[in-house]
């Protein structure tokens, strides 16, 4: 596996560690954290950002975000989920964009 792909790996649950915190610790809700990434999502999804992309493309992008939004889901009392779990997950619930037929 590429080095650059696992310090990926290891920001992504860097994040989604720290924001657990952060709704533990009651600086942030897991809704005003599920609202900053959908947002997120939605700037890259944008037919602005996201033209001249390809589905796959477009995946690679998000799936960082929806990993995240996944690991947000879980209850702050919860141990989050490991990156291979995630991963499957956010492949399972992927759904097509608007211009995939």
């Amino acid at each position: 596996m590429n080095v650059a792909n696992l310090q990926l790996e290891g920001l992504l649950m860097a994040v989604a560690s720290i924001n657990h915190v952060l709704v533990r610790k009651g600086v942030l809700t897991s809704e005003e954290i599920d609202v900053a990434l959908r947002k997120a999502e939605a700037s890259e999804t944008s037919q602005e950002r996201s033209g001249g992309m390809s589905a796959s493309s477009r995946d690679a992008v998000n799936f960082p975000i929806r990993l995240l939004e996944l690991a947000n889901q879980c209850q702050p009392e919860a141990d989050i989920p490991s990156f291979s779990k995630l991963a499957r997950m956010v492949g399972q619930i992927k759904e097509p964009y608007n211009d995939q037929m």
